[in-house]
C-alpha cells in the first residue's frame, strides 16, 4: 500500500490529469520509500486511481467501491460506472477478470470517470472522455510530463539489461559501483512547473513542505535502476563512494527550447563559455529559477507543462573508474634523457624520458587511457639520477583494471627494467591520492645530495681545497637562473648549502660533494651564473669555474615506503 495521506488526493488527482507518470505523483507528494518507486507503474496507477476515487480514509481498491454495504444509497461513482460501461455486472466481471489489459483499461478509466463525475451533470462528459482514456490505453503509455520518459520505459528491467550490456563490453574490473545520471536541462523548468500546479493545494493544506521535499528525478532513477543494474553485473555492491562510476545521460531534443525564456527574465544567471556548447546548463537553469518570481514565471510558461510527444533518448554508457596511483623511485643512468617529454617550438629533441619509459610498461596491464606523472624535484637532462633513486608517483586515468597482486607488481618493476638500460626502478607499488601528497610535504626543507665534477681555470693543488670541508650552512642569494628564467618567474630564491666536501683529481678538476637544501641550484652555485647566484664556486676559488658533470645521490624524502627484494 502506498504511504499516502486523504490530504494527498487533490494532488495525486491533479498530477494525474496533467500527464505525470506513477513514479513523478508519488515524487511531488514527497514519498520518500525507495520500495515504492520499484514497483510496476501499472500497479502503482491502479493504486493511485483507486485512492483518488474513494471518499473515506482507507485506500480501497476497485472490488471495494463496487461493493458498498447494504442501506448504503449507491454513489454516483457507481451511477458514472453504470452509465458509461452500459450495466454494472460488465465493470465487475472485467474488474474479476484481471488480466493486465483489462486491468489497465479499468484503471484509466476508474481514474478519469472519478475526476469527471463530481456532479451528476458530468456523466456525459466522463463517459465521453472514458472512451477517450480506452484508446490511448491502447495507443501506449503517454510521456511524462514532468520526467519526460525517464522514470517509465527507460526505468524498467530491459532498459537495466541494455546498460549492463554496455558496461560489459567495456571490459572494466570492478566490485562495487554507483549509478550517476545526467539530465536535459529542460526537467528542472518542467518540474518547476509542476510544483507550482499543486502549490496551491499544499498551501490549502498548510503544509510546510517547500520544492526541496520533492523526490528529485535522479534520486527516484537510481532507486530503481541501480539494484537492477548491480544484478545484470552479477550482484556487484552498490555503494555511494564506488571507485566505478556508471553514467547515464538523457537528452530531449523536443523540449529544449523549454529554457530559453529564462534568459530574459534572469539575464545574469547564463554567461557564454568557450568549452560548452549551450549557455542553458542545469546549474544556469537552475540558478535562474530560484530568482524568478512564480507570477513572471507563469507569464512565459505553461503550468502544468505541455505535453510531449517523444520520451528522452539515453546516449551511450560512460563507464568511469577513478584513478589509480602507482609509487616508486627511480635512476637515471644517461646523460641525455629528459625526466619529461622535451618540446621546444612544437619540436621534439629527444625521443624519449623518463616518465615515458616508466609509463609504457604501466599503462598495458591496468589498461589506462592516460596518465599524469609527478617526482620530488627534478633533474636536468645532462644530470644523472644514483643512489637510492628519485621518488615518484603517477596517476593513471580512468583504468579498466585497478589491482594487481604483488607478485604481478614485482614483474611489473621487473618488465621496466628490462625495457631500458637508461633507468631503474624499485619500491613500485600502488598507493592512495592521499599518500602521494606526502611526496611533495615540505619538499623545500628536504636536503638532497650531489657529486659535481668541477673544472677551474687557475691551477690548484690540493691544499687549496681544504677550506671546503669547513663551510657549514652557507646561505646563497640566487636569482632565478637564466636557462630555466622562461618558465619560472623572476625572484631571488635562498637556499642552503648544509656541507661540503672536495676530492682533488688534478690541477684543473675536483670533484664537490655537497648536501643542500631541496630546490638549490648546483650548477648556478658553482659557475655564478654571471653573479646572480652570490656567494658561488669562483668568488670562493677566486678563480674561474665551471661544471662538467652532475649527479644526484640521493633525495632524502622518506616515501614511498621500501619493499624488500
Amino acid at each position: 500500500m502506498l504511504p499516502l495521506k486523504d490530504s494527498d488526493k487533490p494532488i495525486v488527482r491533479k498530477l494525474l490529469d496533467a500527464g505525470c507518470c506513477p513514479r513523478c505523483v508519488l515524487r511531488f507528494c514527497c514519498v520518500g520509500v525507495q520500495a515504492a518507486y520499484r514497483r510496476a507503474r501499472q500497479d502503482t496507477l491502479t493504486e493511485l486511481q483507486a485512492f483518488i476515487g474513494n471518499t473515506g480514509g482507507n485506500h480501497k481498491s476497485h472490488d471495494a467501491t463496487a461493493s458498498e454495504p447494504p442501506g448504503h444509497p449507491p454513489s454516483k461513482r457507481a451511477r458514472v460506472e453504470a452509465g458509461a460501461c452500459g450495466a454494472a455486472e460488465e465493470e465487475a466481471a472485467a474488474v474479476a477478470a484481471r488480466s493486465d489489459e483489462d486491468v489497465g483499461v479499468a484503471a484509466r478509466r476508474d481514474e478519469d470517470v472519478g475526476v469527471a463525475a463530481r456532479s451528476d451533470e458530468d456523466v456525459g462528459v466522463a463517459a465521453r472522455r472514458d472512451e477517450d482514456v480506452g484508446v490511448a490505453t491502447r495507443r501506449g503509455e503517454d510521456v511524462c510530463v514532468a520526467c519526460l520518459g525517464i522514470l517509465q520505459e527507460l526505468c524498467d528491467a530491459a532498459q537495466a539489461t541494455e546498460i549492463a550490456e554496455a558496461v560489459k563490453a567495456q571490459s572494466f574490473d570492478f566490485c562495487t559501483l554507483v549509478l550517476s545520471v545526467s539530465l536535459p536541462a529542460q526537467l528542472f523548468v518542467r518540474e518547476h512547473s509542476c510544483w507550482l500546479h499543486v502549490k496551491t493545494d499544499q498551501r490549502e493544506k498548510s503544509v510546510a513542505l517547500s520544492k526541496d521535499d520533492v523526490i528529485q528525478v535522479k534520486e527516484a532513477y537510481k532507486w530503481v535502476m541501480q539494484g537492477r543494474v548491480a544484478k545484470e553485473l552479477g550482484g556487484v555492491a552498490v555503494v555511494t563512494r564506488s571507485p566505478f562510476e556508471i553514467a547515464v545521460e538523457f537528452i530531449h531534443p523536443e523540449t529544449e527550447a523549454d529554457c530559453h525564456f529564462l534568459a530574459s527574465t534572469c539575464r545574469d544567471a547564463f554567461k557564454p563559455t568557450k568549452n560548452k556548447q549551450s549557455v542553458f546548463t542545469r546549474m544556469a537553469v537552475v540558478k535562474a529559477l530560484d530568482k524568478t518570481a512564480d507570477a513572471r514565471f507563469l507569464q512565459h510558461y505553461p503550468s502544468p507543462p505541455a505535453r510531449p510527444t517523444s520520451r528522452c533518448v539515453p546516449q551511450d554508457v560512460q563507464c568511469l573508474h577513478a584513478s589509480v596511483f602507482i609509487a616508486g623511485r627511480y635512476n637515471k643512468f644517461c646523460r641525455s634523457l629528459p625526466q619529461t617529454p622535451w618540446v621546444i617550438d612544437g619540436e621534439r629533441r629527444m625521443e624519449s624520458s623518463v616518465e615515458e619509459l616508466i609509463a609504457a610498461p604501466v599503462l598495458s596491464p591496468f589498461r589506462a587511457k592516460g596518465f599524469n606523472f609527478s617526482s620530488s624535484g627534478r633533474e636536468d637532462v645532462d644530470v644523472r639520477t644514483l643512489g637510492n633513486g628519485r621518488p615518484f608517483a603517477m596517476e593513471l586515468l580512468n583504468p579498466h583494471r585497478s589491482r594487481l597482486s604483488n607478485a604481478e607488481m614485482k614483474q611489473l618493476q621487473e618488465a621496466i627494467n628490462r625495457s631500458s638500460d637508461k633507468i631503474r626502478v624499485r619500491d613500485l607499488q600502488i598507493v592512495t591520492r592521499e599518500a602521494t601528497s606526502r611526496m611533495k610535504e615540505g619538499e623545500e626543507e628536504k636536503t638532497k645530495s650531489y657529486t659535481a665534477l668541477v673544472w677551474t681555470q687557475r691551477p690548484i693543488q690540493r691544499e687549496d681545497l681544504t677550506f671546503i670541508q669547513d663551510i657549514k650552512d652557507l646561505t646563497l642569494d640566487q636569482k632565478t637562473p637564466l636557462r630555466v628564467l622562461h618558465r619560472r618567474t623572476l625572484a631571488v630564491r635562498q637556499r642552503v648549502v648544509h656541507s661540503m666536501s672536495a676530492r682533488f683529481l688534478d690541477s684543473h678538476h675536483f670533484h664537490l660533494v655537497l648536501k643542500t637544501q631541496a630546490g638549490t641550484y648546483i650548477k648556478e652555485f658553482v659557475h655564478g651564473d654571471f653573479g646572480r647566484t652570490k656567494p658561488n664556486m669562483c668568488e670562493l676559488l677566486q678563480t674561474d669555474a665551471d661544471i662538467l658533470e652532475l649527479d644526484v645521490e640521493s633525495v632524502d624524502v622518506d616515501w614511498p615506503p621500501p619493499i624488500p627484494e
